[in-house]
């Protein structure tokens, strides 16, 4: 029996696919306890569809990102730190002030987006991964001052 998964179920599925199943086991714990429904030609036509709409929405969104690295790529920050009058640098610049640059040059980035092994501590040149997407990532510079 096919049925729709309105929940998650541990060892059958997500919510929205459509899976096989025994027909006791459907009638007697999916559809009682409201996990799932008899999955009809209505519905498996729309749950494929909306399929459709994701995977669509998802190769969107990768072209986005490809393109918005490539836009990045070589990019050069320069953020200016406090620094005692030895030239060492008070605090540290995290992937907060980071982003921050980045959205002022007019990229839409978020603080969790910029890979950094340890803050920056020390005046210096510095290259950073920036993360776009799952497998789409980007190079630049931070120049500290």
């Amino acid at each position: 029996m096919k049925i729709l998964l309105l929940q998650d179920v541990k060892g059958q599925g997500k919510k929205g696919e459509i899976i096989n199943a025994s027909d006791g086991y459907a009638n007697n714990f999916l559809i009682k306890k409201g996990l799932g429904v008899v999955a009809t030609a209505d519905t498996i036509n729309s749950v494929a569809i909306k399929n459709k709409a994701i995977e669509r929405q998802k190769a969107e969104e990768k072209q986005k990102a490809m393109d918005d690295a490539k836009r990045l790529k070589g990019q050069v920050i320069r953020i200016t730190a406090s620094k005692g009058s030895q030239g060492k640098m008070y605090g540290s610049i995290t992937n907060k002030e980071i982003a921050e640059e980045l959205i002022k040059l007019g990229f839409k980035v978020d603080k969790k987006q910029i890979v950094l092994k340890d803050p920056i501590r020390v005046v210096g040149e510095y290259p950073v991964t920036v993360k776009m997407y799952a497998e789409i990532s980007t190079a630049v510079t931070v120049i500290v001052e």
